[in-house]
């Protein structure tokens, strides 16, 4: 599982959203695809600014993943009651307690149906204790 997210130009509007399909496309350069359904904030976002992050959760972790099964709106440095830090290469949120996270930029997308599905470019990855 993993939460998809994403921020407005300005920085000040947040989103972070579940997501359970992630898939690598190319390892050189390093690229994956997340689908996006066209009516979410993230997808909003991530059309405005042309980035992304994914933060991976942990086998258990599962309630993280419920609990951005809904729209929450940050507040200070966390949102939907966890903690996050603006990534350092794109700026989206990467939530503190989860083991793993990358920040993308797109560099392709398709929209068919009522999503979209974004390629994004790997800029920077990390991996937390």
């Amino acid at each position: 599982m993993f939460v998809l997210t994403s921020k407005s130009q300005d920085g000040q509007d947040l989103s972070a959203s579940t997501r359970n399909w992630v898939t690598t496309t190319s390892f050189a350069p390093p690229l994956v695809a997340v689908g996006v359904n066209a009516d979410s904030s993230s997808h909003a976002r991530i059309i405005e600014t042309g980035v992304f992050a994914v933060n991976v959760i942990g086998k258990e972790q599962v309630n993280r993943a419920f609990n951005f099964l809904k729209s929450h709106d940050p507040e200070g440095t966390s949102i939907g009651g966890e903690s996050f830090e603006p990534g350092p290469e794109t700026g989206c949120p990467l939530l503190v307690n989860t083991p793993s996270w990358w920040e993308c930029k797109v560099v392709g997308q398709v929209a068919h149906g009522d999503h979209t599905l974004f390629v994004g470019e790997v800029l920077e990855a990390g991996l937390r204790n």
